[in-house]
């Protein structure tokens, strides 16, 4: 498991680089005509002018754009005279220029204001500005941040933004990034993929990479009866473990010991349960879920400990194969009542599941489910509510490859079956080709960064297999999490 790098650091502007956010309240202290109080600061703080006019507007009568002329130019004036960095702004900055790490300013300040405050900085330490006048929405909208993102070609949830109100805090989280909070007026509380500190004195861009989150890859693979079907399978079992980079595997149909074998020769942690079902993980595991002496269809789970602040519960489900869907629909015509109705058993098994998985779990904990459900999606079936990832979706879990990929027409995701292009039965009729392998999370703590389906090599066609490089019947799925925790 790896952070993810640092492609960039995205700074707020007033009262994070300079300390303009008390020339902002003195500004609109002396255009409302009184002292300000904490209760006023939602008003104030991290808004773009144009909202705070109108709620000046709304109390003393007077017309909003007046008061927005007139809110420019105290705040300007002020912002000539009376601008000073931040402690530890500058030196910051500098820090990442050597490490050559693009920045960005991104601020609810207008464009005349920010060219004021970058005379003073230098326009040359920011690669790209963003301000209220750049985006249609302004923070807590996350616009402006996507914005800056956009124009660096970079991924929000490999930038960390670096902000002092709270609107600022919503609008880069809303963009998906990390965030660090430096409170000017009003306080931060932390929060998962938040941290929050006194000042930017002795923030490095070491620092800064280390608030990334760290990813985390998950496999789940049907392993096709341990894969005995192929020659010299353990080694090829190994070397798609190895080559894929997972750092947890759901696995279905071990045919005993295979979860053992391959976490014995790489050195890893593994829970078997049953005949059928393993999971093995580079992290540590904690604790076993589910039923031990679970038959060849059902599910098992592990607790496995990432580090002290983060654990994740990682389970693995095999579900009956008979009566497919797929069949029914392509081969005997049946219409989508009936192909839900035939679900029963599947529905009934990953209904035992998500019962196991929410009392293992409790409210908060991070799940990943992977697994050969053995039924399409209801999520790339356009006609067919197919019920049983419908359940698991009902229950707060998440189709990470359909998070990734969003269109099913463009990206089928097809896990069944790369040796087999035609049915098995000799009449020579195409086999239906279906996503019916999965790896969901719930969301806590749990970002899907990427998801992919996984063959190794160009397999041949059953009955004809013993020499694939992919010891297996089904594809294997992979995606790639980001895991957040409170700071």
């Amino acid at each position: 498991m790896t952070r993810l790098p640092l492609q960039a650091v995205l700074f707020d502007m007033d009262g994070t680089l300079v300390d303009t956010e008390r020339l902002w309240w003195e500004a609109v202290e002396e255009v409302a005509g009184r002292a300000l109080t904490e209760a006023d600061q939602p008003k104030v703080l991290g808004r773009p002018v144009e909202h705070t006019a109108a709620w000046l507007s709304a109390v003393t009568g007077a017309p909003a754009a007046d008061l927005a002329d007139t809110l420019h130019r105290e705040f300007a004036d002020r912002v000539r005279t009376g601008i000073v960095p931040r402690p530890g702004a500058l030196d910051l900055l500098d820090a990442l220029a050597r490490e050559r790490v693009p920045t960005a300013l991104v601020t609810a300040s207008p464009r005349a204001v920010a060219d004021t405050v970058l005379d003073v900085l230098g326009p040359s330490r920011f690669a790209v500005t963003v301000t209220a006048d750049d985006t249609e929405h302004t923070k807590p909208a996350p616009d402006p941040y996507l914005a800056a993102c956009r124009a660096l070609a970079a991924d929000p949830a490999r930038c960390v933004a670096v902000e002092d109100t709270q609107t600022g805090v919503t609008s880069a989280e809303a963009a998906g990034c990390p965030v660090l909070a430096v409170p000017s007026l009003a306080p931060i509380a932390t929060a998962p993929g938040r941290t929050v500190l006194d000042s930017l004195e002795g923030v490095t861009p070491e620092r800064l990479c280390a608030m990334l989150p760290r990813e985390l890859r998950v496999l789940s693979w049907n392993l096709w009866l341990g894969g005995t079907k192929v020659d010299d399978h353990r080694a090829k079992q190994l070397k798609v473990i190895l080559d894929t980079d997972a750092d947890v595997v759901g696995l279905q149909e071990t045919g005993g010991t295979a979860a053992r074998e391959l976490a014995e020769a790489l050195g890893w942690h593994h829970h078997t349960a049953g005949q059928n079902l393993g999971i093995i993980s580079r992290h540590p595991i904690t604790g076993c879920l589910g039923d031990p002496d679970v038959g060849f269809y059902g599910a098992a789970g592990a607790r496995i400990r990432i580090d002290e602040a983060f654990e994740v519960d990682v389970w693995t489900a095999h579900l009956h194969y008979t009566p497919y869907g797929p069949y029914e629909a392509a081969f005997d015509g049946l219409p989508a009542a009936e192909l839900i109705a035939h679900e029963e058993v599947r529905l009934a098994q990953m209904r035992d599941t998500l019962r196991r998985i929410a009392q293992s779990a409790g409210a908060d904990r991070a799940v990943i489910l992977t697994g050969d459900f053995n039924a399409p999606s209801h999520l790339d079936w356009p006609d067919v509510e197919w019920p049983v990832t419908k359940a698991a979706e009902k229950a707060g879990l998440r189709d990470s490859y359909r998070e990734a990929h969003p269109d099913p027409a463009a990206d089928p995701g097809h896990t069944w079956s790369p040796v087999h292009p035609e049915h098995e039965d000799g009449s020579g009729r195409p086999e239906p080709q279906d996503r019916i392998d999965y790896v969901l999370h719930n969301g806590h703590g749990l970002k899907a960064l990427d998801s992919r389906t996984v063959v190794s090599g160009t397999p041949r066609a059953w009955p004809d297999v013993a020499g694939n490089d992919w010891p297996s019947d089904h594809a294997a799925v992979l995606t790639t999490f980001a895991l957040y925790h409170a700071e």
